[in-house]
């Protein structure tokens, strides 16, 4: 049979699908998405995500699929707001699982048999040594392991002591099951691993059902055998443990035989991916929760502004490899500046506001200006915004002694005032500690909405706020949490790195508009950055509330940070 050349655009995963596809040895394919409910997901999963339900998706004609499962086997870490929380970022990332919604609680009972057929054919046994006498005994890589006294039980024995585990008889610690495998392999996950202990724990989904609970290790290949899962693809941490999964597959009474393959996982510069690091963050205060925007939790990201396409153009971007590296989180930052360039609206902000006095504004009152939603989406139409003989400008755009190319406000210098009129500073006031408080100018007549008339050099047009319409925001900058492009290798911890200015809440001047629109708005500030409307705080008509999504530059080069 002829078999046509796999694309070379395809990554190795998808180029092993497509072969598995050809030579029949899979009549479709499917996948799963398998988080354990320990916490909120970041966007290391996000890749994982776009990957298992990207294939699905891509083989959607042949009746490919993608299940989200959730590894919810140990019940001391676990929780139902945890669970919640993931279904809303898989939907957020615009994924869906369709009625393929799992857990691995719901196979408890298949875990158990399987763990007694391994005891009935000789090749699990219950141990009750210690931890650390099970660790000494295991060897090391110099080291064979060693037989307990365990080992060598008889299979009846075996089945007892397990029966009375699972009757609730033993204390936690007071023992476990084991695998019988290779006390002598360089693969240290085969030295009789632990398949069940002890929990004395409730349990989010089965209550006070059990009282044993196997291993990750254990229970992960009878899932994806029990679920006919093709392809489970994770990442390359597992990639020891693969001998493992197999022997599981082989060993056990399971309807299908998965294939694992790995991948690298996905690091960014300036970012932590742990889930117990980014709980440490949660639970000792220094943010705001998991959905603090400086974490890279998925909710975080929402929270933040961050694009749900933009996250998922990142992730394809990134690409799939078997190599693991970092990646600069400026790539991030520029998808998502890229992204909201061609779809946030565009409003007028002042973050740092000196006042403006329009000292001749009865030659020629102004009521509104009008201005362009967008500039180069017409479609988004305009908006009218109020104007009065008083506006607030940034800080930055007057300078007392202009530089070279400062083509902003200064003394006796013009520039407009976006959508409307052209103004020059004839005056200014200083406060006692030597800043300008207020600026005085006039308008020029005649120069609303047209070129700059003959003689007057204007080669800027600057945003604004009218004093008496506008409104006072909370506006809060974020910026990067860290303060080095490797946290976790930090001499002092990932701790002794937190950047202090990462997050900054100022008091700014907002249009009208801004002031009404709701959780989760976003828009351009003119000249600024992207902004989001904060999806608890922000309070329509009461409290605005925004938070900076991504300033319009990657700022952190200006620096020299990187």
């Amino acid at each position: 049979m002829s078999v046509p050349e796999t694309s070379p655009k395809l990554d190795f995963i998808r180029e092993i699908i497509a072969d598995d596809l050809v030579f029949g040895k899979h009549s479709t394919t499917i996948t799963r998405f398998p988080p354990e409910p320990n916490g909120y997901l970041h966007i290391g999963h996000a890749k994982s995500i776009c990957l298992n339900f990207g294939i699905a998706l891509e083989n959607a004609g042949i009746g490919a699929k993608c299940h989200l499962r959730f590894d919810d086997t140990n019940p001391e870490k676990e929780e139902t707001e945890y669970v919640e929380s993931i279904k809303a970022d898989v939907k957020w990332l615009g994924f869906d699982w369709g009625s393929d919604l799992y857990f691995a609680s719901d196979y408890f009972q298949f875990f158990h048999d399987c763990a007694v057929h391994l005891i009935r054919e000789g090749k699990a046994y219950i141990e009750q040594q210690s931890a650390e006498e099970m660790r000494v005994c295991r060897g090391n890589l110099n080291t064979p392991g060693t037989p307990s006294p365990g080992r060598s039980r008889s299979v009846e024995e075996n089945l007892t002591l397990f029966a009375r585990m699972k009757a609730g008889d033993f204390k936690e610690g007071a023992c476990v099951l084991r695998a019988k495998i290779d006390l002598a392999s360089s693969n240290m996950n085969l030295r009789d691993p632990v398949l069940y202990r002890i929990m004395h724990a409730h349990h989010h989904n089965t209550g006070n059902a059990w009282c044993i609970y196997p291993m990750y290790d254990f229970a992960h290949p009878l899932e994806d055998a029990l679920e006919h899962i093709t392809h489970s693809l994770c990442t390359l941490e597992f990639e020891n443990h693969r001998p493992l999964y197999d022997w599981f597959i082989e060993n056990c009474p399971v309807p299908s035989k998965p294939r694992q393959i790995e991948f690298a996982r996905l690091n960014l510069s300036y970012t932590i991916m742990s889930k117990r690091k980014l709980l440490e963050l949660v639970q000792g205060g220094h943010v705001g929760g998991w959905n603090d925007p400086r974490l890279p939790t998925i909710s975080g990201l929402r929270r933040r502004g961050y694009p749900p396409a933009a996250v998922v153009h990142f992730c394809k971007r990134v690409g799939i490899t078997k190599f693991n590296g970092t990646t600069d989180v400026a790539l991030l930052e520029f998808d998502v500046r890229d992204f909201l360039n061609h779809s946030a609206p565009r409003r007028m902000a002042v973050l740092d506001p000196v006042k403006v006095v329009l000292t001749n504004w009865a030659a020629e009152p102004l009521t509104v200006a009008t201005l362009a939603n967008h500039p180069q989406q017409p479609e988004m139409g305009e908006r009218e915004i109020p104007i009065s003989n008083e506006v607030w400008i940034e800080r930055e755009d007057f300078m007392e002694i202009p530089e070279k190319k400062f083509y902003r406000l200064g003394p006796d210098r013009h520039v407009r005032l976006k959508g409307g009129h052209i103004i020059r500073c004839n005056g200014f006031d200083k406060d006692p500690n030597g800043n300008i408080a207020l600026i005085h100018a006039e308008i020029l007549p005649g120069t609303v909405g047209a070129d700059s008339p003959a003689g007057i050099e204007c080669k800027a047009a600057i945003h604004w706020v009218d004093v008496a319409t506008g409104l006072d925001a909370e506006v809060r900058i974020y910026d990067r949490l860290f303060t080095v492009e490797d946290p976790d290798s930090a001499e002092g911890g990932f701790m002794s790195v937190l950047n202090p200015d990462s997050l900054k809440t100022i008091t700014a001047k907002i249009e009208p508009s801004l002031a009404t629109v709701d959780p989760g708005f976003s828009c351009q500030f003119d000249r600024t950055g992207y902004f989001v409307a904060d999806a608890i705080d922000h309070q329509p008509g009461v409290k605005p509330v925004f938070n900076r999504t991504v300033a319009l530059r990657d700022s952190w080069v200006k620096k020299g940070a990187r």
